[in-house]
């Protein structure tokens, strides 16, 4: 992998950054009525409140000017201060990024751990029993909402087996077993979405004539599942994983409010509610960086995995024949 192949991979996101940007910006633009008032809040709408507030923040100005001017102070990490609370919104986000992270870190976990050797199951045995049964299973947790999800998992395994708590995040050593639930439900969706993806590689790579011709030598079959047939259905899943990173982020909405988690995702529910606009543009933007940034670290793994993919992004651009 040149160094001009990861060049024009950190070029292309970037651009993608900077057009989401604008785009998250003007959600200050979008909102109904005077932006000034939405920024001033509950607060009383005096005329010299109104000046102030417009002066501090630049809305006299063209909307180029206020972008560079928001956009230099979101690189510095200073991205306003919340409506609703009167605090820093980069504080407010860092108090809860932790936690949420570690829901969608393991969310993400079980659902590599149960989608991926799912789907290399249903894959072996296709058509089979157990083929239908795993795709029934995955079927039904893509067709279930995660709240809904979350509130059988809180049924079952906190009210009737008291195994896990039913809410709240837990603090310290405590933490883990308070988000294992949540983890569960939020990676329901992800998990089918990631069988299906594996299943249909794995399928597609036991039909392709080196597995083929290499059973016929009489190579055993572990070795042909590993060296071949999983090594080349790795580049779609990896890009399945990169891709569902966007829905377990989305996903937090919903599972941190049936469990009562002060994160990420209650946080932007209250800050929609209470029109608190600099804490929506912040979150909108923390969120297309983070997945942006999935999709980077997947575009520079596939070719570092799959050798067949290194010389389409390695090798220069021939130059035109002349007649």
């Amino acid at each position: 992998m040149t160094a001009r192949y990861v060049l024009r991979r950190l070029g292309g996101t970037l651009v993608l950054l900077l057009v989401l940007s604008v785009a998250v910006f003007a959600l200050l633009q979008a909102a109904p009525g005077d932006p000034a008032r939405t920024l001033l809040g509950p607060r009383n709408a005096t005329p010299d409140a109104l000046a102030a507030v417009r002066a501090r923040h630049h809305l006299d100005q063209p909307f180029a000017v206020q972008y560079l001017r928001w956009a230099g102070d979101a690189l510095r990490l200073d991205l306003g201060t919340s409506i609703r609370t009167g605090a820093s919104v980069s504080a407010t986000i860092g108090g809860r990024l932790a936690l949420t992270g570690q829901l969608v870190g393991l969310g993400l976990a079980i659902a590599v751990l149960l989608g991926v050797p799912g789907g290399v199951l249903a894959a072996l045995r296709r058509y089979r029993a157990t083929d239908r049964a795993v795709q029934t299973a995955s079927l039904i947790a893509l067709s279930t909402p995660a709240f809904a999800g979350g509130l059988v998992l809180i049924y079952v395994f906190s009210l009737m087996l008291g195994w896990f708590p039913a809410y709240g995040p837990g603090t310290g050593g405590d933490r883990l077993p308070h988000l294992v639930l949540p983890a569960v439900a939020l990676a329901l969706g992800v998990t089918a979405v990631l069988l299906k993806l594996t299943r249909a590689a794995v399928i597609r790579e036991l039909d392709k004539e080196h597995v083929v011709f290499a059973r016929a030598r009489g190579v055993a079959e572990r070795r042909i599942l590993v060296h071949y047939v999983l090594r080349g259905a790795l580049v779609p899943v990896l890009t399945g994983v990169g891709l569902v990173v966007a829905y377990l982020l989305a996903g937090t909405v919903m599972v941190e409010q049936v469990f009562a988690l002060p994160g990420l995702g209650s946080l932007l529910v209250d800050s929609v509610t209470y029109r608190d606009v600099p804490l929506v543009q912040a979150e909108a933007l923390l969120i297309a960086v983070l997945v942006c940034l999935a999709g980077l670290l997947t575009d520079l793994a596939q070719p570092l995995i799959d050798p067949r993919l290194r010389p389409a992004a390695d090798a220069p651009r021939r130059p035109k024949e002349r007649r």
